[in-house]
């Protein structure tokens, strides 16, 4: 088998992420449609219990921004941030509240020195430089292992520095969860101690967060099929 045609086949393995992925994207914007139509009985807004939080939290510097489109929402450690996206920023749903409060976990996670949210900080910039020179390692390794057949562990080895780049993506994918998960469990224990959802609504919330949750698992498993896809190739083109 062809080096190229071997890379093709092992693509077979991501697709069980790839359909993880899809479903957990429908899932999310299923769930989010649901409880968007949920208002609370408070009637606050995300925009307004996002200050309100972040205010009593010792937070008054972290600005709060109104973002186009459709959850967008995030929290910028660095430039003091929390966007939140027009379906959340104005609404008093139970969807929007929980969204909204999970951004402003990450703000708590920063204030508090969370050890993950600081380790991805210091990952970001890393892995956005490594996957710049990823895939031109790949294509590069796999095309020496096409052309230089008479010495094709040249391109395993390149494409094996391409690997170890990648092994950073998963590692960000790896540190996230935590720093997601964290957000979440902040998230519903702000909405409870300060009784701003009832029980009802405060599960409709813990329904969307874990739905969001699962987007970031999909992403891991995602990059972990990957890894072993190389791995897998590497490994069956040094006996070919």
């Amino acid at each position: 088998m062809s080096f190229i045609l071997l890379y093709y086949v092992l693509g077979i393995l991501i697709i069980p992420g790839i359909l993880l992925g899809i479903y957990a994207q429908v899932k999310v914007s299923r769930t989010y449609k649901t409880y968007s139509q949920v208002q609370s009985e408070k009637g606050v807004t995300a925009a307004e219990l996002a200050r309100a939080v972040l205010d009593s939290a010792g937070l008054q510097e972290i600005e709060l921004r109104k973002e186009k489109g459709f959850l967008t929402d995030h929290y910028h450690p660095t430039q003091k941030y929390i966007a939140l996206s027009e379906d959340v920023y104005d609404s008093a749903s139970v969807a929007a509240l929980g969204v909204a409060m999970h951004e402003v976990g990450h703000a708590i996670q920063k204030k508090e020195h969370y050890f993950f949210l600081g380790f991805r900080q210091v990952l970001v910039p890393i892995t956005n430089l490594a996957s710049r020179l990823l895939w031109p390692m790949v294509i590069i390794g796999l095309l020496l292992g096409v052309f230089l057949t008479a010495n094709a562990m040249v391109g395993l080895i390149v494409l094996g520095v391409g690997v170890g780049f990648y092994a950073l993506t998963l590692l960000l994918n790896l540190v996230t969860l935590p720093v997601e998960f964290d957000a979440s469990k902040r998230a519903l224990r702000l909405l409870e101690d300060g009784g701003f959802l009832n029980d009802a609504e405060l599960d409709g919330a813990r329904q969307v967060l874990k739905a969001a949750a699962l987007t970031y698992v999909a992403a891991f498993v995602v990059s972990l099929l990957e890894i072993l896809r190389f791995v897998l190739y590497i490994f069956l083109s040094r006996d070919n």
